[in-house]
């Protein structure tokens, strides 16, 4: 659960500048988050326009309706990444079940859909980690590089990689946690649920990653 000291003050007040009616507002909002919450839905759509669609339509709501975002159970930048992720799933889950003939049923497009937004989920907090720490998760993990070969690239130490590695996915797995938590107390929602388990993902990464 997220403490009132995590939420940056620029939450909240973007928030009741956008409940006064202030297009600047959302401006500065779409400027700041609209890269997150695109690359968000392309991974997840694989399609641009929908993509781009779907950006339109998420902040589209925030103007309508700021009062949906509670300060208190996170930030801004959550709340609209956890909101995308839903209706992009959403959104493939009705694509895939539109393309695939009624007899061939829906379990491997149910599971194809998992994958997709779990990894797509997983790159979405991976990118919001600083920056060290989203570089040596790139380097070590994605490039299957050993933490002496990570080391020598960076210029760090070997330590200093495992280190970075370590807390890059202690923090990953939290984050993916507490979004998964936001979600599931809330069956009726409008949005709906993921339906992916993305922390046992996180938990698998880091147990199979096998250089410490």
């Amino acid at each position: 659960m997220a403490t009132p000291d995590r939420i940056p003050r620029w939450d909240e007040q973007l928030q009741r500048r956008l409940a006064r009616g202030e297009e600047t507002a959302l401006g500065e909002l779409y400027d700041r988050l609209s890269p997150m919450v695109h690359g968000l839905a392309g991974r997840i759509l694989a399609d641009q326009a929908a993509a781009d669609q779907l950006t339109r339509e998420i902040f589209a709501q925030v103007w309508e309706h700021p009062e949906d975002f509670d300060p208190a159970q996170g930030s801004l930048r959550s709340w609209l990444g956890a909101l995308t992720h839903r209706r992009a799933v959403e959104r493939l889950r009705a694509r895939r079940g539109a393309e695939r003939a009624p007899e061939r049923g829906t379990g491997a497009t149910e599971e194809e859909i998992r994958a997709v937004a779990t990894a797509a989920r997983v790159q979405y907090v991976v990118d919001s980690l600083p920056q060290p720490l989203r570089e040596t998760i790139a380097v070590t993990y994605y490039d299957g590089r050993t933490y002496q070969e990570t080391a020598r690239l960076l210029g760090i130490s070997e330590q200093a990689a495992k280190q970075r590695m370590r807390l890059g996915l202690e923090l990953l797995a939290t984050e993916l946690a507490d979004e998964r938590d936001r979600q599931e107390p809330h069956p009726s929602r409008r949005d709906g649920d993921c339906g992916c388990d993305c922390a046992c993902a996180c938990d698998g990464d880091g147990d199979e990653d096998g250089r410490t």
